[in-house]
């Protein structure tokens, strides 16, 4: 693996990514284009590499004693200055990219960049580490808002399902995990509600986020939302029923959180035509 490579990998690039479409097709909706589009994509894939690079480089001991084969600092596929600097220069990118859209959007995407790194150290190993996750995803379609000219106020439903969507990928994100991190010390609040707490945890999160980006926006619900939010009701029982049925890890309530995750992304995007 080159150094280069090695230290994109050291951003925890799929999550990031993911995160960064999420928002740049959300800003495609609400009306931005040309170079606003490509600053709004540019200030959340600041944030989110950001975070990601710091995460590598404060657990860079731990995860060399646990012998974390996917961290590429722990490997010595790149060194940890390298990642720290890195992370250093993206956090101080963010407030930069968001100055060219006024200062409420600046304000805005500098709060999620520092929440995030609140994630990071100290709250990841405490019963707050969801905060960090409902503020920054609630706070990053207001962004997207706030950046169009004028800094239009971004509607109260669209960051209320953002983040509830934030608190629910935070617990499904852990659920395959838990016992993983716990032996490698980190107590978040899903490790100290357990596999049945988190489950319950991350389908109530995404449930009520999916009835939020159905029923917040003003006039009738979609079909498409209505479909989803049936699917959900249906999907997330089901998940859990099939957890309790089979042993080891909940990979069946993870998956179910996921499908409803990626509806809600879904709805999350297409609400842009309505704010």
């Amino acid at each position: 693996m080159s150094r280069a490579l090695a230290l994109l990998r050291a951003s925890h690039p799929e999550p990031g990514g993911a995160v960064t479409a999420a928002m740049t097709l959300l800003a495609v909706g609400v009306g931005h284009r040309g170079w606003s589009l490509g600053g709004v994509a540019a200030a959340v894939g600041a944030t989110q590499l950001s975070v990601g690079w710091v995460n590598d480089w404060l657990d860079a001991d731990r995860d060399r004693r646990t012998g974390r084969t996917d961290k590429p600092v722990a490997t010595g596929a790149v060194d940890r200055r390298t990642v720290g600097l890195a992370g250093l220069a993206a956090s101080l990118a963010v407030p930069v990219l968001g100055l060219p859209f006024g200062a409420a959007a600046a304000v805005c995407i500098t709060l999620v960049g520092i929440f995030a790194l609140l994630y990071d150290w100290p709250l990841k190993s405490t019963p707050l580490s969801v905060v960090p996750y409902l503020v920054a995803f609630g706070l990053l379609p207001a962004f997207v808002v706030l950046a169009l000219p004028g800094s239009p106020s971004p509607p109260v439903w669209l960051v209320v399902a953002g983040s509830l969507l934030g608190g629910g990928a935070h617990f499904a994100n852990v659920l395959p995990d838990l016992a993983d991190d716990a032996a490698t010390g980190v107590r978040g609040l899903p490790h100290r509600l357990g596999p049945v707490g988190s489950q319950l945890a991350a389908a109530g999160l995404l449930l009520a986020a999916t009835l939020t980006l159905v029923f917040g926006p003003p006039g009738p619900p979609s079909w498409a939302g209505l479909a989803a939010a049936g699917a959900a009701v249906v999907i997330l029982p089901l998940g859990w029923y099939a957890g309790t049925r089979s042993r080891g890890r909940p990979v069946a309530m993870f998956r179910a959180v996921i499908v409803v995750a990626l509806c809600d992304v879904l709805l999350l995007i297409a609400s842009g035509r309505v704010v």
